[in-house]
């Protein structure tokens, strides 16, 4: 396939889970893609394996002057048309105990990155002149909330309506600017749920479709809301769930303690 041959995207925590199968999928599909990441170990293991094909560069999504040197790397190759922003992490806390550090730190990666990463590739694909494509990776959590995770839905929200007004902002630019939710997916962020017993099953209870969400399925959904077959969809969430929107959250409280353990 060659739906993004010429077109040249910047990936944003694209050295590991969600971001790394959007990158993979764009080096198969002909793009030219910067990979940003701020772990230094996946970046190299990256590089090793795209080899030409990508540019990898540091990036801490919370540092305006970073994401603005990245977004520069991209556009020094031709131009930027597309944009993937998947830099986040996830915190457990309840909102009575939750430290002012801890709701800092996640509202900072996982919204105000996403504002600063949407901010710089939209002036970089409005100085090339074309059409351009952004998508956030917002989260189920955007619509449904998650006992002890209110900071990070909290954050999640705001980029689907950030994603909203960038649409609103944008559309005269010809640049389309739209969110993809995943549901439980199988990456990093979420391996210890399957460590903690019963866990995996009360979310299997509440998913229609019963398995895991990949990676892959992810970029998948990123890829279609990227290319000229989304041409006329912009502003919109789409939600990759396996339909457990339908049926809401599985109740975390008997796993409390173990998500304050840590390394859990």
């Amino acid at each position: 396939m060659s739906r993004f041959a010429g077109d040249i995207a910047v990936v944003t925590g694209g050295a590991s889970g969600i971001g790394l199968a959007i990158s993979t999928r764009l080096v198969e599909e002909g793009a030219r893609v910067v990979i940003g990441d701020i772990n230094p170990e996946s970046l190299r293991a990256a590089a090793i394996s795209f080899g030409g094909a990508v540019v990898t560069q540091p990036v801490d999504v919370r540092v305006e002057g970073e994401v603005e040197a990245l977004v520069a790397a991209a556009e020094s190759l031709g131009g930027l048309t597309l944009g993937f922003n998947c830099a986040g992490l996830g915190a457990f806390g309840e909102i009575a105990e939750l430290s002012e550090a801890d709701w800092d730190t996640v509202i900072d990666i996982c919204l105000k990155g996403v504002f600063l990463s949407l901010k710089h590739q939209a002036r970089a694909m409005r100085r090339s002149g074309r059409s351009g494509a952004i998508v956030n990776i917002a989260s189920l959590n955007a619509r449904v909330p998650m006992y002890g995770g209110g900071a990070y839905a909290a954050a999640k929200a705001g980029v689907e309506m950030l994603t909203r007004n960038a649409a609103l902002e944008l559309a005269a630019d010809r640049i389309r600017v739209n969110t993809v939710s995943p549901g439980l997916t199988d990456t990093p962020l979420t391996a210890g749920f399957r460590d903690l017993q019963g866990a995996e099953a009360a979310f299997m209870a509440r998913i229609p479709m019963a398995r895991w969400g990949s990676p892959r399925d992810m970029a998948a959904a990123a890829l279609f809301l990227a290319s000229e077959d989304a041409g006329y969809i912009t502003g919109s969430n789409l939600v990759v769930d396996g339909g457990w929107e339908t049926t809401g959250y599985p109740d975390l409280k008997p796993w409390r303690e173990a998500f304050r353990a840590p390394g859990a």
